[in-house]
């Protein structure tokens, strides 16, 4: 599966999101930024079909079919549209998720649900104190639990603090399992990110250790 969003913006003159082209796909952890409030929501109710731009186009796999787009992609944590009320136990969290996805919600299988995801430690804890982590492994796993998805539109995880390298993490192992899986984050967590990938990549060309060699010169 491929997801393109080709110069879509939303408002007038762009306001709640400015002319924007990414894709993800399938087996793939892609990072977009999106500053302000709102348009980190704007931008993943506009990857995932449910929200339509006012310019601009967004396809799967070629074609514009929001109906298949909203099937097969699940919007996860968007501030004001999905994102769990802050009081509210993780256990009733999980609970509702696997009503979602049409598995057993009763209290043995949400208590089970929470053993496998290692988080019974915070099953009675408001997810508002839950560690970003523990919050982002569970939401991101319960979403794959639904029918048909494909995909997952991680939405501002950078907002609960944090490492940033954790939940990129999740994502990337995520994709590793064949799900396309977009995060929109601000700029400052992606900027962690992408310092990272850098040493990362210099560490495994030998560049970093010879730029190093070349600093301890007198």
């Amino acid at each position: 599966m491929l997801v393109t969003l080709e110069e879509a913006s939303k408002g007038r003159d762009g306001a709640a999101l400015p002319p924007l082209s990414a894709r993800y796909r399938t087996g793939s952890a892609t990072l977009v930024a999106a500053e302000t409030e709102r348009r980190p929501a704007v931008l993943a109710l506009i990857a995932s079909g449910r929200m339509r731009p006012d310019a601009g186009a967004v396809r799967i796999d070629g074609a514009v079919d929001n109906a298949l787009l909203r099937r097969r992609v699940a919007v996860i944590d968007a501030p004001e549209v999905n994102d769990p009320v802050g009081e509210v136990p993780l256990s009733a969290v999980v609970a509702e998720e696997l009503m979602f996805a049409g598995r057993p919600s009763h209290p043995l299988a949400t208590s089970r649900m929470l053993a496998t995801l290692q988080a019974s430690e915070w099953g009675k804890h408001a997810i508002a104190d839950v560690p970003p982590r523990v919050r982002i492994h569970v939401l991101t796993e319960l979403a794959v639990l639904r029918k048909g998805v494909q995909g997952l539109v991680l939405t501002a995880p950078d907002r609960h603090g944090g490492d940033p390298l954790a939940w990129w993490q999740i994502a990337q192992k995520l994709a590793s399992r064949g799900l396309a899986v977009l995060v929109v984050c601000g700029t400052a967590a992606q900027s962690v990110i992408d310092a990272d990938a850098l040493a990362q990549e210099l560490a495994a060309t030998g560049d970093f250790e010879d730029n190093a060699l070349d600093r301890e010169q007198p």
